[in-house]
């Protein structure tokens, strides 16, 4: 993957990005930053078509505006352990997905975007209802997907090695535990005397029968 497609500080845009705004993003202690960017610049080419001949009428500058505050104002983030997708102007529209909620993920491009080197990343999830996140107009969209596929892979590993790690520390504590139980076993076994076999003494009967004179 190129460095235009993979930031691993994106404090600054690239030829074919604006710089992306992380100050809404908080991670967690253990969560890297993998990818961010903003929407291909060239993304913009569309509205500039219909909205330049049609600024002549007023009515194509607000076309032209709105997209490029788009562009600019859309971030998109792959760490270690999720996806986010932050939209909006005048307000945050901050989606986030857990690679464990992840199910598909795919890419397209149109006939322009693919003229351009832009496109689409789709992720599905388990559970939901078609493309629950979107990665709309960013540069070279296949790279994004194997660099998503990869980490999700990755993460998915560490998972497995931490659970067989615990089922390891369990399967210890259960043989320590049974080598307890039969220590103190033994213990009880051998301080407590045997039982002693008692006999009851038939009682002194003086019988005036058995006596005779002398």
């Amino acid at each position: 993957m190129s460095s235009s497609a993979l930031q691993e500080e994106p404090t600054a845009g690239t030829a074919a990005t604006a710089e992306p705004e992380l100050d809404w993003l908080s991670l967690e202690p253990d969560e890297k930053l993998r990818w961010a960017s903003t929407p291909h610049k060239y993304s913009i080419v569309p509205a500039l078509i219909v909205g330049i001949p049609l600024s002549f009428v007023l009515i194509g500058i607000p076309i032209i505006i709105a997209s490029y505050l788009q562009y600019t104002n859309t971030n998109y983030v792959v760490t270690n352990t999720a996806l986010y997708s932050k939209r909006g102007i005048l307000s945050r529209d901050v989606t986030q997905i857990g690679f464990d909620k992840v199910q598909n993920i795919s890419y397209s491009q149109s006939a322009i975007g693919s003229a351009l080197g832009y496109g689409a990343v789709d992720v599905s999830t388990a559970g939901g209802s078609g493309v629950e996140l979107q990665f709309r107009n960013i540069p070279e969209p296949a790279a994004v997907q194997e660099l998503i596929a990869r980490e999700i892979d990755t993460a998915s590993a560490d998972d497995a090695d931490e659970a067989g790690a615990a089922d390891e520390v369990l399967a210890e504590i259960l043989v320590e535990l049974r080598a307890i139980r039969s220590a103190v076993t033994d213990a009880d076994d051998t301080a407590t005397p045997p039982a002693a076999a008692t006999e009851d003494a038939a009682p002194a009967t003086d019988d005036p029968a058995a006596q005779t004179d002398g």
